[in-house]
């Protein structure tokens, strides 16, 4: 016996899908609860549930004892469409209220007599019956090839809806990657074996001509230029039709800020070129923008954020960013209030494509345990996009600060040249998204004439990557639900001793970015006992530090973490055991003053995350894990460190 109906299964199938009837409010509603077996599968389970009318309205939209049993039965079919969609097209979905079945005609009076504000109780029980499997498959079109091996399908895997339906929508996709634009796939016919629990699937193809792209326009411009859009696009009058290729180009012209929503337009015949054309429908984001940003450590204290940017200052999508924070709000790791202020200007697509020219000005002061800090700054930075996931650039800055550390004023004409070569294969639009897959990596070289006293020229090198590994493929979770992150970071300074470094040129740890646990810039090599800076930081010339996080999300906005960090500063000195070591800069630090040697330490935490569409938000409780009595005289040291901000720690 063969059965075309099945054809209609296959083309509607509702996943997960919650359809609210129109049943009205009674006046005097029945309160019921349910009770769904489990069929023993964690997948088809959640669909079950999630599928049921009588769960999801029965807090929501209170019912009748009659439109209680309407609900009930039009979750019969609701929850049979589920299971023959997983392949059990024998199945039985059978529904108790208070034990009586819906098909009893004295139901509804057995209802109506309950005491007012009792239960009913909503049994359901499934009954799953054979899984059926896929038999033969019948390709009816003359496809080119290589294409058929696209769907995907194989005689003897379980006939699943979704995945029969998948099958015929990668076809449909893998024949217009080809150039095949007006390719059809129709939804398949399934006819059942009479002999076995077997579907033998017919797909019928039509494929089309093969077709270039035609005409591209843009549409919706207004302040933006025109020419500078074209020169940007790779899509072409001519290329050859591809999907991929059309969106590929939509979300480039996003990547420019300008735009907040592209939508394409593609064309459903040839046009005068012989192509199909190709409409993008802009619209343009508003041109300027005010956002506000805090943050908040044990160590630091709070931070307060305000940006204005121009998006689109002269139509060439060049943009203009004034932010200006305040700082060092209250930490025991600050010793008074400091800010952060910058101006940058930013010309995208500078020369040529995927090239940027960044203008930066900025001034800032800081007041540390370690030091403090007034500093004004200037540079510039051209950007070049390599490819997908590799960018690099070069810049020049100047840096003109004055420092004091252990009562000594420092003032310094820092001049840099900075090279940095950036890897990124998580594929997220923004550094605060929540990163599941794939490695962050730079590498950034900064040879720096420092002109002071004294004057010195030194290069600083940092490594800095970070990997994201979804643990999907290892457990039984959905994807994104449990990542394990790890970072790793290693940096030297090289052609100066720790003592002719600027105070702020040289590596300290501890902190949000390098040891959680241990206050900001905590550990590392300190001055000793007696003196005014005893027990401070002095910083070092090499850093090493690593992390390890097991991220956690719960439903759809909740998530949880535990990390391990550890690390290490050294100083640029030798000491013969038992001996200290000397230094001997005039005027700097006092001849015969030892700087003692830091080990590794390390932290150790939890955190609960908020996930929203900018990023998570993060709240985070770290706890020195091996902290030595010196590190417990430091300012600022405490039992445990609080951190507070957007976006995952890396």
């Amino acid at each position: 016996m063969t059965h075309s109906s099945f054809a209609l299964l296959f083309a509607v199938v509702a996943f997960g899908s919650v359809t609210i009837g129109s049943v009205a409010h009674a006046a005097d509603p029945q309160p019921y609860r349910v009770d769904i077996a489990s069929v023993g599968d964690g997948n088809m389970d959640s669909t079950l549930k999630a599928t049921s009318d009588l769960l999801a309205l029965r807090g929501t939209a209170p019912v009748s004892p009659f439109g209680l049993i309407a609900r009930a039965r039009s979750d019969v079919d609701r929850l049979t469409t589920v299971l023959e969609s997983f392949g059990y097209y024998h199945c039985a979905v059978a529904i108790k209220i208070n034990g009586t079945l819906l098909s009893n005609p004295g139901l509804a009076e057995t209802l109506t007599a309950l005491p007012k504000g009792s239960d009913a109780q909503v049994a359901i029980s499934l009954t799953l019956g054979p899984l059926y499997h896929i038999g033969s498959i019948d390709v009816d079109g003359d496809l080119p090839e290589g294409v058929r091996s696209t769907l995907g399908l194989t005689t003897g895997e379980p006939a699943v809806a979704s995945a029969v339906l998948a099958g015929g929508a990668r076809l449909q996709t893998a024949l217009q990657e080809r150039g095949y634009a007006f390719a059809k796939v129709d939804p398949p016919v399934a006819y059942e074996s009479a002999a076995a629990p077997v579907l033998d699937l017919h797909f019928n193809v039509v494929v089309g001509s093969k077709v270039n792209i035609g005409e591209v326009r843009i549409e919706g411009l207004k302040r933006m230029h025109e020419r500078l859009l074209r020169a940007r696009l790779r899509l072409h009058t001519g290329d050859p039709y591809s999907p991929s290729a059309i969106e590929r180009a939509r979300n480039d012209l996003l990547g420019l800020g300008v735009f907040g929503q592209i939508s394409l337009q593609i064309g459903t015949a040839v046009d005068d070129t012989g192509g199909v054309p190709v409409t993008f429908k802009v619209r343009e984001r508003a041109r300027h923008a005010i956002t506000l940003g805090a943050a908040y450590s044990s160590d630091l204290g709070g931070s307060a954020t305000v940006t204005w940017a121009d998006r689109d200052v002269s139509g060439k999508a060049d943009v203009l960013t004034i932010k200006a924070s305040g700082t060092d709000l209250g930490g025991s790791d600050t010793t008074g209030v400091g800010y952060n202020t910058s101006a940058t200007y930013l010309l995208q697509d500078f020369g040529r494509r995927d090239q940027s020219l960044q203008f930066a000005v900025g001034a800032l002061k800081q007041s540390l345990q370690a030091y403090d800090q007034t500093a004004r700054t200037s540079g510039v930075t051209l950007s070049r996009k390599i490819s997908s996931l590799w960018t690099a650039s070069v810049g020049g800055t100047a840096t003109d600060e004055q420092i004091v550390q252990n009562l000594i004023d420092y003032n310094y004409t820092l001049l840099a040249v900075p090279f940095n070569l950036s890897f990124d294969s998580t594929k997220l639009a923004s550094p605060l998204d929540d990163p599941r897959r794939g490695i962050r990596a730079s590498l950034t070289l900064t040879p720096t004439l420092a002109l002071g006293h004294p004057n010195a020229t030194f290069i600083i090198t940092q490594l800095k990557t970070s990997g994201y590994f979804d643990l999907d493929h290892l457990l039984p979770i959905d994807p994104g639900r449990t990542v394990l992150a790890a970072s790793a970071l290693a940096g030297v300074a090289q052609g100066a001793g720790d003592t002719s470094l600027p105070p702020d040129q040289r590596f300290y740890a501890g902190g949000s970015g390098t040891i959680r646990g241990y206050a900001y810039q905590s550990v590392g090599p300190k001055f000793p006992p007696p003196g005014p800076a005893e027990n401070l930081p002095t910083g070092g010339t090499s850093i090493e530090a690593g992390s390890l996080e097991l991220r956690q999300r719960f439903g759809p906005n909740f998530g949880a973490a535990m990390f391990l960090d550890a690390g290490r500063v050294s100083a640029n000195l030798r000491a013969v055991p038992g001996e200290a070591a000397v230094t001997t800069v005039p005027g700097k630090i006092p001849a015969g003053v030892m700087v003692l040697p830091e080990g590794l330490r390390i932290g150790a935490g939890v955190g609960v995350r908020y996930y929203t569409p900018i990023g998570p938000i993060r709240l985070d409780v770290a706890v020195p894990v091996n902290a030595t009595a010196g590190d417990r005289m430091v300012p600022g040291y405490g039992s445990f460190q609080v951190y507070i901000g957007l976006g995952q720690a890396y």
